[in-house]
């Protein structure tokens, strides 16, 4: 090799190198951007279906995997059916743990049941009757739809029901209050000892005033909560009542027993007129089906002599 050549190659070497530390030295340089950074709130820069979110299933790969359309499924599920501000109350008065993420997969899991059963039972049909597929079709969307909303309102359901649940349960706590308070023992005292010996959706909710009274709520407000709570007139009159008279100084125990006298004259008034509206569901079945029956058996006899 000549002497130009390595000449011409360790030249080269160094003007690489040289340039390669100034570029270097102008990436290190602080700019405006870095000197401010440490004062900002920065976004997250990783993708948001790499984020973690709370299982809700024990599959928490696959409902990872699932979850954009499970949030799409479930925005195509509100504008058909319930709001989330409706179904966070009904789960909230059906008194249970499952939260609204929850509610949005298991109907979507209904919905799911019910899409299988129809393709089952349109695949069924068009094999067997040949029926045309439009028909098959508007089936098969209709058992999807239908099978969410009947969980729609299977929630509606289990909320009045525990609403019902709190009104029956309203008039004996209220008199047992009213023992205890009569007793001597104060409304705190009074109210651990109706939790210690009853059971029931009341006393559950009893119990959680309770708890918020202890962590240092005033149990006015704790009961003023306990009656935003409910949809049941009985029960919120029920704890308005107690607040009101704790906060005046009002005798409690003549408070409890015209509580629970007014929740015995309530749920006696709703069974009247419960039983008023049987009573006109009852006329269709003998209007409609024991009268025709009864005239036919009575005008068949003759009808026969007279053909004889």
């Amino acid at each position: 090799m000549s002497p130009a050549l390595v000449g011409a190659l360790v030249g080269l070497m160094g003007g690489v190198g040289v340039c390669l530390v100034l570029w270097r030295l102008a990436a290190r340089r602080i700019t405006l951007d870095d000197r401010i950074a440490p004062y900002l709130r920065e976004r997250p820069r990783t993708s948001g279906l790499l984020a973690e979110r709370p299982g809700h299933t024990p599959f928490p790969t696959l409902e990872r995997l699932l979850a954009p359309w499970a949030d799409d499924a479930g925005r195509l599920l509100e504008r058909l059916g319930s709001s989330s501000v409706s179904i966070r109350r009904r789960l909230e008065l059906a008194g249970g743990t499952m939260s609204h993420d929850q509610f949005r997969i298991e109907q979507l899991v209904w919905g799911a049941v019910g899409l299988a059963v129809g393709l089952l039972g349109a695949i069924t049909l068009g094999v067997v009757r040949g029926t045309p597929f439009v028909p098959l079709l508007a089936g098969v969307v209709l058992c999807a739809v239908g099978a969410a909303v009947a969980r729609d309102q299977l929630l509606t359901r289990s909320a009045r029901r525990r609403q019902d649940r709190l009104a029956a349960e309203l008039p004996d706590i209220a008199e047992l209050l009213a023992l205890a308070v009569g007793a001597g023992e104060g409304p705190v005292g009074a109210l651990e000892r109706i939790v210690r010996s009853t059971r029931g959706d009341l006393a559950a909710e009893v119990r959680r005033t309770l708890t918020e009274a202890r962590s240092g709520v005033p149990l006015a407000l704790a009961l003023e909560r306990m009656a935003a709570r409910t949809e049941s007139a009985p029960v919120a009159r029920f704890a308005e009542g107690v607040a009101v008279a704790l906060e005046r100084g009002t005798p409690l125990a003549d408070v409890l027993r015209s509580q629970a006298q007014d929740a015995r004259e309530s749920a006696r008034r709703e069974l009247m007129e419960t039983g008023g509206k049987k009573e006109l569901g009852m006329m269709i079945p003998v209007v409609f089906l024991v009268l025709p029956v009864t005239v036919l058996f009575c005008r068949l006899p003759a009808a026969v002599r007279v053909g004889q």
